[in-house]
């Protein structure tokens, strides 16, 4: 995998929104955060704006002007990364439109998740890693001595990358594995199963997370997988945040996740901070992850 250059004090980083609409307030917070870092920030022409399409999904801009922006992005030499503002929905409109050889001759680090996880797929198709983490929210209202913000900072400024250690979990599986890590929002993802741009694939390490999917259109995509040959044959599971499910029952998706993979032989850790959360841990896509379970817990530490 291609590792983008890392960023200096002067580089710009453009801030664009190739999904759903971002409150202004929150592109301000991000400005301001960059500005903190010594980075320029550079904002895409169409993302603060809003636009219907079909009369109820609303997105940034048309999928014309979100590319433009996009593309913008990665053709000028000076900006040498990307936050994506927001998720939602939109990015997979992108992806037929985008220049993968571009992308692995001029490779910048992407930053978001949600929605963006189509992007993310893009890049590691391009054979470029990439930042699973929260985007100008969080910047926003958090500020740049926060945990997670400086893990993004660490990463795309000199490369260090994360060690996590989540407490045990009962239905963690005991085990160790190696191998490339790849994940996100479990059901954009899915929409990519069996296209150029699939993320989720046998031997990889994978994590999921998902919001406002209930247990049994969890339990549907984890069929899929599992009839696609794919979920048998992973390295290991790292399970995410599944939140904004109807229900008083917490467990339930926990409970049907880990009956689920009981078949199969490969670490899985629950209960890992990815997601719709607050402190939702930034991943490296396409590093490579060990991922060790035990009595202790679930450790993840990634390197390139």
């Amino acid at each position: 995998m291609i590792i983008p250059p890392f960023l200096k004090p002067g580089d710009k980083i453009a801030i664009v929104s190739p999904s759903g609409t971002v409150l202004s307030e929150r592109v301000d917070g991000a400005v301001s955060a960059f500005e903190q870092w010594g980075f320029v920030p550079v904002q895409g022409e169409h993302c603060r704006e809003e636009y219907n399409s079909y009369g109820v999904i609303t997105q940034s801009a048309s999928w014309k002007n979100r590319l433009n922006d996009l593309d913008r992005a990665l053709r000028d030499p000076e900006v040498k990364a990307i936050l994506c503002s927001r998720g939602g929905y939109g990015a997979v409109q992108l992806l037929e439109h985008l220049d993968l050889d571009y992308i692995a001759t001029h490779p910048k680090w992407i930053v978001g998740f949600s929605d963006i996880s189509a992007l993310h797929a893009a890049w590691h198709r391009a054979g470029v890693v990439s930042i699973h983490s929260p985007m100008a929210k969080h910047l926003t209202l958090y500020g740049i001595d926060d945990e997670i913000n400086r893990i993004n900072y660490d990463i795309m400024t000199c490369g260090k990358l994360p060690e996590y250690h989540v407490p045990a979990h009962c239905h963690n599986r005991h085990g160790s594995a190696t191998a490339t890590i790849t994940g996100g929002n479990l059901a954009v993802l899915m929409g990519l199963l069996a296209t150029p741009f699939n993320l989720i694939k046998p031997g990889h390490i994978i994590f999921i997370e998902d919001v406002s999917e209930q247990v049994y259109q969890v339990q549907r995509l984890l069929y899929h997988l599992r009839l696609a040959g794919i979920l048998p044959n992973l390295a290991g599971l790292v399970v995410g945040q599944f939140t904004k499910h109807r229900g008083e029952d917490t467990t339930a998706m926990a409970d049907m996740i880990h009956d689920m993979v009981a078949p199969y032989g490969y670490p899985v850790a629950f209960n890992f901070p990815i997601g719709h959360i607050q402190r939702n841990v930034p991943i490296v896509e396409g590093a490579i992850a060990s991922l060790t379970v035990n009595d202790d817990g679930a450790k993840l530490s990634l390197r390139f």
